[in-house]
């Protein structure tokens, strides 16, 4: 296995900049794992590929307004700092800019001094910091969400006037630096229409990192050093999942960061999946054995990601990039705002 057999021209003319209005009203590919065929359609079809009993599976995490602009306190040299995780309350692994003259000691002062920031530490592994933010007002929490801008990817080079396109509809609490973009297709009225052909729709999180979006360096992707993300799937979910593998019903995974999630919370032995929380850092590679996962909606992604090397381990290597093939052919948006794929 070689990263190159992951590689693929993409034009820069087919990342999307804005989703399409309304948000089920982009196009889906679908691509049956075992006949090879592939289906050209529209999101708002989804519910004719689910059945009742199945359990439609959504990350409900929030992106956090997590891009903050201030100065050095000390000289006033402008510096931005991406929250990526919360390591302890208040305490956050940050990627900033400038990095080099941000050593630890440094103060910084975000807005009217309303929040603060000192740097403690130096990441090695990222080039990141570990800063602790504190405010004299409210909560630090609060204060991000006054200061700070909702981060997007860096091929989406359009400013966003409306942020909340850049959140699903089932998004509930503040923890992620990108949003799980395969939830992003979804409407109120679609699932309410996946609902009522008798799908339950089941809830995990998964604190989605900035690395989801950094390209595999290594000639071996074996040689990779995946991310570690913060993943809960409760009791609720966990049984959802139990009583519908037990009715013969479908796991449908929304996007790749619930096939992770739910992918390291099942248990081999029992052969279900259980309740978990805590750290992940499964990197699913082809010839990975899926216990937890039936079907997924996914977007279309980057080349050389390990994204795109998940759902080839779900579909096949050879299949996938046949779908990719079709998707460029036909006019397909890629990446975050683009169009989507159901393998079923």
């Amino acid at each position: 296995m070689r990263t190159e057999d992951f590689d693929y021209e993409l034009p820069s003319g087919r990342i999307a900049q804005e989703p399409v209005e309304p948000r089920d009203a982009c196009r889906l590919l679908v691509l049956d794992r075992l006949s090879g065929q592939i289906d050209h359609r529209t999101f708002a079809d989804l519910p004719e590929y689910l059945s009742g009993g199945d359990v439609l599976v959504v990350n409900e995490t929030r992106v956090l307004a997590a891009r903050l602009r201030g100065a050095k306190d000390e000289t006033g040299g402008a510096v931005e700092v991406l929250l990526l995780r919360e390591r302890y309350e208040d305490t956050w692994e940050c990627l900033v800019k400038p990095g080099r003259r941000l050593k630890p000691g440094v103060h910084i002062v975000f807005g009217d001094g309303e929040l603060k920031g000192l740097v403690l530490d130096t990441i090695e592994e990222s080039g990141g910091r570990l800063i602790r933010l504190t405010t004299q007002e409210g909560s630090v929490r609060d204060a991000v969400r006054r200061l700070g801008e909702v981060p997007l990817p860096p091929y989406i080079t359009r400013t966003l006037e409306n942020p909340e396109l850049y959140q699903t509809v089932f998004a509930r609490e503040e923890r992620s630096a990108a949003a799980p973009t395969a939830g992003l297709h979804f409407t109120e009225e679609l699932l309410g229409r996946i609902e009522a052909c008798g799908v339950r729709v089941a809830r995990v999180q998964l604190d989605v990192g900035i690395d989801t979006f950094r390209p595999v360096a290594e000639e071996d992707p074996r040689d990779h050093h995946i991310h570690s993300e913060h993943m809960r799937v409760s009791e609720r979910a966990a049984s959802d999942i139990r009583e519908a593998r037990e009715r013969g019903g479908r796991i449908v995974a929304v996007g790749t960061t619930v096939v992770r999630a739910l992918e390291s919370a099942y248990d081999a032995e029992t052969q279900q999946v259980r309740p978990f929380e805590g750290q992940t850092d499964l990197f699913i590679l082809p010839g990975h054995r899926f216990g937890a996962v039936d079907s997924l909606v996914t977007n279309f992604h980057t080349p050389r990601s390990t994204l795109l090397m998940m759902v080839s381990a779900l579909a096949g290597r050879e299949l996938i990039m046949r779908a990719y093939e079709s998707a460029l052919d036909e006019g397909y948006r890629f990446l975050s705002f683009g169009d989507a794929m159901l393998i079923r």
